[in-house]
């Protein structure tokens, strides 16, 4: 039986609990992507320390190895999550960590984070593997829109472009998002604030996607980069504002810390991945879906 949303607000630092000291580790297995999201630059960087960056893609096998050594350190870790730097849906790797961390460790919180594209098709793996939260980023719910923000998707090994993708994949998404909210999977949704672009679309987003089941909501704010780099990246007022609208129809979040697909111990508080990786770090900062 997966937590229920007030189980998660306990023991989950991405679903409300700030003051208890809960950490969560993510697990880099997902080396592919299937969208082409124009603000996101994917890199596999020893020398970055961002959100959305790991040192190192691992194997599942190595993702259970990594996660013994990240509990003795850290052992206020309740969270094992999966939030890149691919899509987690994208390849099994994901699926097959989760598999495992069910037999090593079941008492940890499974928690994992996708694009959609393949969730709706992929809901019944994900449902048996015991997922306890999944989190789906969705920028539009409006094809025109959603081409702004994604160039193309790849579906069963076709590309599509523009308005067309955009619709395949927002499809996709809400399907998936109901499918999963009905099987008691409680459900986040984060959308990158691109002012210009869905800074009035962000209601009609959160209203849609608590329709389709999502309990939660975190807007993201731009990080202006790759393609859209010449976008300005949203001010507090506006992240604000868009907080307000979207608390009409949903829980909104308001702590997300842009964690890396390999961040490990307790976000905003303390950091281990070194201990944990042995590399050291400079800091860049970019936007994971995470």
């Amino acid at each position: 039986m997966a937590n229920t949303y007030n189980d998660l607000k306990e023991s989950h630092p991405c679903f409300g609990n700030h003051k208890n000291n809960v950490g969560r580790i993510h697990l880099p297995v997902s080396p592919g992507c299937n969208i082409a999201c124009r603000f996101c630059d994917r890199v596999i960087s020893d020398t970055e320390n961002r959100p959305g960056v790991t040192s190192k893609v691992i194997t599942p096998d190595e993702s259970i190895e990594v996660l013994a050594k990240a509990l003795k350190i850290c052992p206020e870790i309740t969270v094992a999550g999966i939030a890149g730097p691919g899509d987690t849906l994208a390849t099994d790797y994901a699926l097959d960590t989760f598999r495992k961390v069910k037999e090593h460790y079941p008492n940890l919180i499974k928690c994992m984070s996708t694009n959609g594209l393949l969730l709706y098709e992929r809901a019944d793996e994900i449902i048996d593997i015991g997922i306890d939260s999944l989190t789906v980023t969705v920028n539009a719910v409006n094809p025109a829109i959603e081409a702004q923000l994604n160039k193309y998707i790849i579906y069963h090994g076709k590309r599509y472009d523009g308005e067309e993708g955009a619709a395949i994949l927002i499809a996709n998404q809400l399907r998936g998002i109901k499918k999963i909210s009905d099987a008691g999977i409680t459900v986040k949704v984060n959308t990158v604030l691109v002012p210009e672009i869905n800074g009035e679309h962000i209601e009609t987003i959160a209203k849609t996607v608590s329709k389709a089941g999502a309990s939660i909501y975190n807007i993201i704010p731009l990080i202006p980069q790759y393609e859209l780099s010449d976008m300005r990246a949203p001010v507090c007022a506006e992240i604000d504002a868009a907080r307000v609208k979207a608390g009409k129809y949903i829980d909104v979040f308001r702590h997300c810390k842009r964690c890396r697909a390999d961040a490990i111990g307790v976000p905003g508080r303390t950091e281990y991945k070194e201990q944990v990786y042995g590399r050291t770090l400079q800091i860049k900062e970019t936007f994971s879906h995470g």
